[in-house]
């Protein structure tokens, strides 16, 4: 396959049917004030690209690969690139009732695995060479985004300290255990299934782990999975304004009021708080080191250094 033109795409907006971004219709249309959000939406999208420009030098093309992330909606003209850890089990139920011509109704109708086969979505990486260029220039493009290290513990919470998850155990807990663990038991290394956090933070920063392959998603950096120095998002969405934002995105769109995104009600979902005591046994020189593994996400999506952290 070709690459896809990232300069021609950088400069791309969405198109709507008048030849306006969706942005600008909306912004003329009486539907939806002037707010504060569309201020913060602006303020988002000016310090991603101030941060790109800083930072990349050489600005790569697009492979096919790179797009495998990214679910389009035709009928909306919509492109959701979904992080994982951060709502995406939702935002892909909402994704299948935007795309599912009425077969589904409402989001949480649908059960969470049946979001994630891989058949009920269509990814951009899916489409030809020219196709993938048209949507690029003229759909609306959105991500979400998450503080990087509330994100990374809520993947190593979710994938190693339960005990359904043992697909997990196997593929990454058993090799973590084996590197990381001095003198570890028969069983840890038979079912890998009790990773403590402190070696999982040094299974990342092991140079041999993206040696021998990229990181799994669930705690791979959103500029590698989603790539907004090359793709121009319209939208960059936060898990800490979840519910704003996606309405925002859903008007912005003409979705069917009928669709609503699902309300949070998970009471056992990672805080900063729960983060800060994740990091409290892992020394300031591992801390640094994991902060500039995901120092980028922190710059692109202007999260702050953690208070918690001792690496001032």
């Amino acid at each position: 396959l070709t690459p896809f033109s990232a300069s021609e795409e950088m400069r791309s907006t969405w198109q709507g049917k008048a030849g306006r971004s969706p942005l600008q219709a909306l912004y003329e249309s009486d539907q939806f004030e002037q707010s504060s959000l569309q201020a913060v939406h602006q303020q988002r999208r000016e310090m991603l690209s101030n941060v790109c420009s800083r930072y990349t030098r050489k600005r790569r093309l697009l492979r096919p690969d790179d797009l495998r992330h990214l679910v389009v909606d035709d009928a909306h003209g919509l492109l959701y690139c979904y992080v994982p850890k951060v709502a995406c089990t939702n935002w892909k139920r909402v994704m299948m009732v935007l795309t599912g011509q009425g077969k589904y109704q409402d989001p949480l109708e649908i059960p969470a695995h049946e979001a994630h086969v891989p058949s009920n979505l269509r990814t951009l990486s899916e489409y030809s060479v020219p196709e993938i260029n048209s949507r690029l220039r003229s759909y609306l493009k959105f991500v979400f985004v998450r503080e990087p290290f509330e994100r990374l513990v809520s993947a190593y919470r979710n994938k190693f300290t339960l005990s359904y998850n043992t697909a997990f155990h196997k593929r990454y807990g058993t090799k973590i255990i084996r590197r990381h663990r001095r003198e570890p038991s028969e069983r840890a290394l038979e079912r890998g299934d009790d990773v403590r956090f402190e070696e999982f933070v040094y299974y990342l920063l092991d140079p041999r782990t993206q040696q021998e392959e990229p990181f799994n998603e669930h705690w791979e950096r959103v500029h590698s999975l989603c790539h907004p120095c090359i793709i121009h998002y319209d939208v960059v969405g936060k898990y800490e304004t979840l519910a704003e934002d996606a309405n925002y995105i859903l008007q912005l769109v003409g979705a069917d009021t009928s669709v609503k995104f699902p309300a949070s009600s998970k009471t056992t979902r990672t805080t900063d708080d729960m983060t800060a005591q994740f990091f409290q046994d892992i020394s300031p020189f591992y801390q640094r080191r994991l902060f500039n593994l995901y120092k980028m996400d922190y710059l692109l999506f202007n999260y702050s250094i953690p208070s918690y952290l001792r690496i001032r």
